[in-house]
């Protein structure tokens, strides 16, 4: 049966799936303007830190006040409508709400929100990806231990991603290397909220209806969120980052498989089996057709002479000896997506990409000289960028992951484009994230050991 049918049957039962979302910015935005189109399913409440702004992106996407006009969250299950507040607490732990959807974007917030979740029985989907990046593993575990889902976001990169690594092992094909497509050239990592405009393709007027967060923009922009979206994919299927961090090779998506087939083939990888992303302009700048900017793809082989043939007779866009090819997926729609993940949870019972493994993580790296006093404003900020690394040398090294470099004080000096540790900043060790992560880099030792996850 198709999603969609058990959909129309839990609206005609009267058995919708009631959702909470926390965060109502551009993502949550995004699902909103789709919810109310999705038979059941009902969005009961929506928690921000500012339900004033809140307000402004539900008029944005054509809720009207009456719907979010009750007084309480009994009232919004009652009536079918959706109560609004700055109570994420509440909401959580409310006995009718099935599925929490985390999608504040704050890393820190983001744990402590899933923590609270899975201890009140609720499914999570956590659009927060920074806070997968450095945690997924252990919130994965989390989330198994209290019988419940923990998720990636489909509509955005790393779920779409796993769904294409899934084909492609269900298939049969070995998988050389899967991941996203960037817009990147080399000093777009010295950008900030300031410049991003200027690099992106939108003027602040645009940016500024749409109602887009410049710093949000940014962490794509500065290589950081590229970063954190590969950790996640190879996090959620057992890929492995690039010893160096990703490469960005330019190419358009018939260059694909000829990138991505190991060096000593004429390709990029260091060997098979990687996360990298693919840049959409050449090296001066100029873009290149026929690009994968705002979609995923994956590079399998063909590991036979007969399917090599196979792959001849139906024409498919190889590389040249016609032994790797790409399938992709050009676009994602973020969260005008994510009802995908609502439904599979609340109706399978199945994540949309879940982190098994500890195998990449995100490293908060200097965008600028810093000095003792200066504060880290995090990802998309302007004092770091992040950059992926194989999470046991990232262990073994003490590095600092950019999840956690939000308002830490730094304590030494430390060079452009140098690699942070803890010993370079003042830790909040009373932080849940920081707990969190500590206990995280104990399960594993250092040594990529695997502990006992989520299937």
């Amino acid at each position: 049966m198709t999603l969609f049918s058990m959909l129309k049957r839990r609206a005609a039962d009267g058995r919708p799936i009631r959702v909470g979302l926390i965060g109502a910015g551009k993502f949550g935005s995004m699902y909103l303007a789709q919810a109310p189109k999705t038979p059941g399913v009902h969005v009961a409440g929506v928690v921000d830190l500012n339900p004033a702004t809140a307000r402004i992106n539900l008029d944005r996407v054509g809720w009207s006040a009456a719907r979010t006009g009750v007084g309480s969250l009994d009232a919004a299950v009652a009536s079918g409508q959706t109560y609004l507040s700055d109570d994420w607490q509440a909401l959580v732990s409310h006995p009718a709400i099935d599925i929490v959807i985390e999608c504040t974007g704050n890393p820190v917030a983001a744990v402590e929100h899933c923590l609270a979740a899975f201890s009140a029985g609720k499914h999570v989907v956590n659009v927060t990806v920074e806070a997968d990046a450095f945690l997924g593993p252990l919130l994965a575990a989390k989330a198994s231990d209290m019988g419940v889902v923990y998720s990636l976001a489909y509509g955005d990169q790393p779920a779409l991603a796993c769904e294409l690594v899934d084909w492609a092992r269900t298939a049969g094909f070995p998988v050389a290397a899967a991941g996203r497509g960037h817009k990147w050239l080399p000093h777009y990592r010295e950008s900030t909220p300031e410049t991003v405009w200027d690099h992106w393709g939108l003027t602040a007027e645009q940016a500024e209806a749409g109602g887009l967060n410049p710093k949000m923009f940014n962490a794509f922009l500065d290589g950081s969120k590229p970063a954190i979206e590969t950790a996640a994919i190879a996090n959620a299927t057992g890929l492995e980052a690039p010893k160096d961090g990703l490469a960005f090779p330019p190419g358009s998506i018939d260059d694909i498989p000829t990138l991505m087939r190991p060096r000593d083939e004429g390709g990029i990888l260091e060997k098979k089996g990687l996360v990298e992303a693919v840049a959409s302009l050449r090296p001066d700048g100029t873009p290149i057709p026929h690009d994968i900017r705002k979609g995923v793809w994956v590079c399998v082989e063909a590991d036979t002479d007969y399917i090599r043939r196979c792959f001849q007779e139906y024409q498919v866009t190889t590389d040249p000896s016609g032994r790797y090819m790409c399938n992709y997926k050009k676009w994602h729609m973020i969260g005008l997506e994510l009802g995908i993940s609502v439904a599979s949870i609340g109706l399978r019972g199945e994540p949309t990409g879940v982190a098994t493994c500890f195998n990449a993580d995100v490293v908060a790296t200097a965008k600028r000289a810093l000095s003792p006093g200066d504060l880290l404003d995090g990802e998309g900020g302007s004092t770091v960028f992040g950059k992926l690394q194989p999470a046991a040398r990232s262990m073994a090294e003490g590095r600092l992951p950019l999840g956690l470099a939000h308002r830490l004080k730094v304590v030494r000096p430390v060079a452009k484009d140098i690699m942070l540790t803890w010993d370079d900043v003042a830790v909040d060790e009373t932080l849940a994230a920081t707990r969190m992560r500590r206990e995280l880099e104990a399960m594993f030792g250092g040594a990529g050991a695997k502990p006992r996850l989520a299937g």
